[in-house]
């Protein structure tokens, strides 16, 4: 993709500050982070969304989220991972990618998804048929 950021670091057309590599995979600081090592973990293979994502690369991608977050836990209390689809649901690169977002006492950062709503038992039923259906 020529106009995609994360492409041109991947094929270091943009600097940015790596922190791991390997054929599938890149890993880099996010250049406006919540805290300190705020890290975006993303494909080489250029799709927009995880679902689009074929398997073996959503593999490892998975492990390299994993190397990153155990790298990151010996110097933090926790990490947060996110990982966006689509605009309506705050993607602003359209290439997948992770944060892994490293967390510690009083840093301040609040993950919140606004608005908690309460469904009745019909509705239930119908989204898990919907979701086992569509799998």
């Amino acid at each position: 993709m020529t106009d995609c950021i994360f492409c041109k670091i991947i094929n270091k057309e943009v600097p940015a500050d790596l922190v791991f590599e390997d054929p599938d995979t890149i890993a880099f600081l996010d250049i406006k982070p919540s805290s300190l090592g705020h890290t975006l973990v993303v494909s080489k293979e250029h799709v927009k969304t995880l679902d689009e994502l074929p398997d073996a690369q959503a593999q490892s991608l998975m492990l390299t989220i994993k190397k990153l977050t155990k790298a990151l836990l010996k110097e933090n209390q926790g990490c947060n991972i996110i990982q966006n689809n689509n605009s309506v649901a705050g993607q602003i690169v359209d290439h997948v990618h992770f944060h892994v977002v490293p967390r510690n006492e009083g840093d301040g950062l609040q993950l919140n998804f606004g608005v908690h709503k309460e469904f009745s038992g019909e509705e239930k039923k119908n989204v898990i048929e919907t979701i086992k259906k569509n799998i």
